[in-house]
């Protein structure tokens, strides 16, 4: 049995790795701010389903807030921490673009007091949650981890991959083990609203307009989250220092999702256009042949079946999901 330390453990990607650390046995702490980038009661649902854990402790704090931080590894009794897993972030490009400040404080100070808190107390492994978005509009697909990234289309990129280059100077430095996780497009049950696939399925079960930025022909490599969390835990091995992507490897078309969600909810979408966002790029496809040889690992669900899921879950929970901001 081992304690871990897991932010944004009310986050979507977050509260799935809890969930699979604490099956497996193992004690979780889990760290949250429960801002309102998005609908509190959507990470308040997820976390009422950790919280009667008896090897889960929840604490309300904030990455920037690095005196808290310190509270919390300093507490008398507290167990040594086996590796911190760094979930938090403020997530979202287009939303990046209206407000840069917010992400340069959780996403770069926040892993910055992490990364310096597990120098101070001696915790050997540090997992950082990046993005897809790093590899811009000009690397050539299947993205591959070696692609340049020198280019960021937005504050929400940019902020990740300064984040990224904090933790290769903590294990140059200091030793600091580390995996960062590059996430393609995850999805799922009790998502993040603010993405496609949550916003498509509220849209046509409510028979609101469906708002599709551009044509609707640019893909997205959809990963389920349950995979992106198991993904997440077997990076937790010793590697040094490594930069892994997690994706599906199965890019699918923005458009065909919709047709897929009509087919599902039996209803047909009012779908409207708009101009593609200068920060959004128009693709994204997964290399994940590192993952395989490294971490042993493969998705297992199908895009048809994950988006059923879905689908599901909102129909199930669509008394109080209807009525969350998209």
């Amino acid at each position: 049995m081992a304690t871990y330390l897991v932010t944004g453990a009310a986050g979507f990607i977050a509260s799935r790795v809890a969930t699979f650390l604490l099956a497996a046995g193992h004690r979780v702490i889990g760290l949250d701010n429960l801002n309102d980038a998005y609908d509190v009661r959507l990470k308040l649902w997820r976390l009422a389903a950790l919280k009667d854990q008896p090897n889960f402790t929840f604490h309300q704090r904030d990455l920037g807030d690095r005196p808290a931080l310190q509270a919390l590894f300093s507490a008398p009794g507290a167990e040594p921490i086996a590796a911190v897993i760094n979930l938090a972030a403020r997530a979202g490009v287009r939303q990046s673009v209206e407000n840069p400040w917010v992400y340069l404080e959780t996403n770069i100070t926040g892993t910055l007091n992490l990364l310096e808190l597990c120098r101070e107390w001696g915790v050997p492994k540090f997992v950082l949650a990046s993005t897809s978005s790093l590899y811009g509009a000009n690397n050539p697909q299947p993205f591959h981890e070696e692609a340049n990234t020198d280019g960021p289309l937005s504050p929400y990129a940019a902020s990740k991959k300064a984040a990224e280059a904090f933790c290769y100077t903590y294990h140059y430095l200091y030793g600091l083990d580390v995996t960062i996780l590059r996430y393609f497009t995850v999805y799922g049950p009790a998502g993040r609203p603010d993405m496609s696939l949550f916003r498509f399925t509220q849209w046509i079960s409510e028979g609101q307009p469906v708002q599709v930025f551009g044509d609707g022909q640019q893909s997205r490599d959809f990963t389920y989250v349950d995979d992106i969390a198991q993904g997440t835990i077997l990076g937790l091995k010793p590697l040094g220092y490594e930069i892994i992507n997690l994706g599906s490897d199965e890019p699918v078309v923005l458009i065909e999702t919709i047709r897929m969600i009509e087919a599902l909810v039996g209803r047909a979408a009012n779908l409207t256009f708009s101009p593609l966002h200068r920060a959004d790029v128009t693709a994204t496809w997964a290399q994940i042949s590192k993952a395989e040889r490294l971490l042993g690992w493969r998705p297992h669900m199908r895009f048809a079946t994950g988006l059923a899921q879905l689908v599901t879950w909102y129909q199930q929970n669509r008394e109080w999901a209807s009525k969350i901001a998209t």
